[in-house]
């Protein structure tokens, strides 16, 4: 009889974590994930009680702890001009432009100077030995203050470059502007009755004329729905689309010459589907505008200021914020109360990492009353719609497919 061949233990023996016992691997894994999570736990435990020690340690680590986002990571053109296409942060351009103002001038008196100092001395004679006080004045050299960095994102519409004032002067005009009185109306034989009556709610003032093509009906167009709400005073007019009975678009037209915004809508939410949503008031809210840094996004900014009055009714507690992140303009409707800090709350923190004086007991709590919705921007028309605009720069901008071929590359 021959030997009894033995084979080699496999590589899967070796190691009990690789083990092919079905039940077998899910217990290792169990008890691998509860061994890490206890570390963690004593790694984090431990960290605490050193930082509360030493909170010169939890500052150090929280400075470091910098997430990398793709909003970190934004790149802007290296062009030195402010139009629709371009993306500039128009903060820096026109920080960048008044030091090199400055430069300039500086470099214009340091050269009067030099041409004074030479005249003076061409005059003296030779004889003349009498000695010169030391004691000379310093000269003066005008510095521009470092500003600090800004609190929040929200936008600053008086960086507006003057080629868009130009561009559209009754959008930017130095007039205080008038209290908005909308039109909305809807695509022919849109059922959006609902969604549009909700329209109505968010922006003040607004009136809703749906739109038929009955045979008896008159098939107004854009341009022609414009031009009457023109001459009844109107300021703006909304068409809102639809597709398979929901809304996908909204064209805001700034009366009387233009610009056309056409926008695109993602998402959209009633609020009486929201949880813990609260019921809207006629009160005029407060318009809070964040992160429109380009020119592009201003335009977009200014637009969307017309449409809410300029004083608003404070007593309505009532807030819109548009918030643009990665050109995608989220748009929300809260109400916020201020109610007296919990035990286990903390206050609130200002930009300098400590608590803002004054309401270190104080708190703010906001109900979202809905519609919730997000747009993107998709055309700019220099008059009323494409059709409205005349000349080469009819078409001011237009979103493209390879404009998100680079990610960390934004137009707003």
């Amino acid at each position: 009889m021959g030997s009894k061949r033995v084979k080699p233990l496999s590589s899967k023996a070796t190691l009990p974590f690789k083990t092919s016992n079905k039940f077998r691997r899910q217990d290792l894994h169990v008890k691998q994930k509860k061994a890490r999570d206890s570390q963690r736990r004593d790694e984090r435990f431990t960290r605490k009680r050193e930082e509360d020690r030493d909170p010169e340690l939890r500052r150090e680590r929280l400075t470091k702890n910098v997430p990398i986002t793709i909003d970190k990571k934004r790149v802007w053109d290296e062009v030195d001009g402010d139009d629709l296409g371009i993306s500039v942060d128009v903060e820096q351009l026109k920080r960048r432009r008044i030091e090199e103002a400055e430069a300039a001038e500086q470099e214009a008196l340091q050269d009067e100077e030099e041409e004074k100092d030479d005249d003076v001395d061409s005059m003296l004679d030779s004889d003349s030995g009498s000695e010169e006080e030391d004691d000379e004045e310093p000269k003066k050299i005008r510095q521009r203050a470092s500003s600090n960095a800004p609190s929040t994102t929200s936008t600053n519409l008086d960086l507006t470059p003057s080629s868009l004032a130009l561009k559209f002067p009754t959008l930017f005009s130095d007039e205080p502007p008038p209290v908005p009185k909308i039109l909305l109306t809807t695509s022919l034989n849109s059922t959006l009755h609902k969604e549009a009556a909700l329209l109505c709610t968010l922006f003040p003032n607004t009136t809703y004329i749906p739109r038929s093509s009955h045979r008896y009906g008159h098939k107004f167009s854009l341009r022609e729905i414009s031009k009457f709400a023109t001459n009844r005073a109107y300021t703006t007019v909304i068409l809102l689309k639809e597709d398979q009975k929901k809304p996908t678009g909204l064209t805001i037209v700034h009366l009387p010459e233009g610009p056309t915004c056409h926008f695109s809508i993602a998402n959209w939410v009633e609020g009486k589907k929201l949880p813990g949503h609260g019921n809207p008031t006629n009160h005029y809210p407060e318009l809070i505008l964040n992160n429109f840094r380009t020119p592009l996004g201003l335009l977009t900014a200014r637009i969307f200021l017309t449409l809410f009055p300029p004083q608003p009714e404070l007593q309505g507690r009532q807030v819109v914020t548009l918030h643009n992140q990665r050109d995608y303009i989220f748009v929300r409707r809260h109400r916020y109360v201020f109610r007296e800090k919990k035990e286990t709350e903390k206050s609130v923190i200002g930009p300098d990492g400590k608590p803002v004086k004054g309401v270190e007991d104080i708190r703010a709590g906001l109900q979202e009353l809905g519609p919730r919705f997000t747009l993107k921007l998709r055309r700019v028309d220099k008059g009323i719609g494409r059709a409205g605009s005349d000349g080469p720069d009819k078409v001011q901008w237009e979103w493209k497919a390879g404009m998100e071929k680079q990610r960390t590359r934004f137009n707003l």
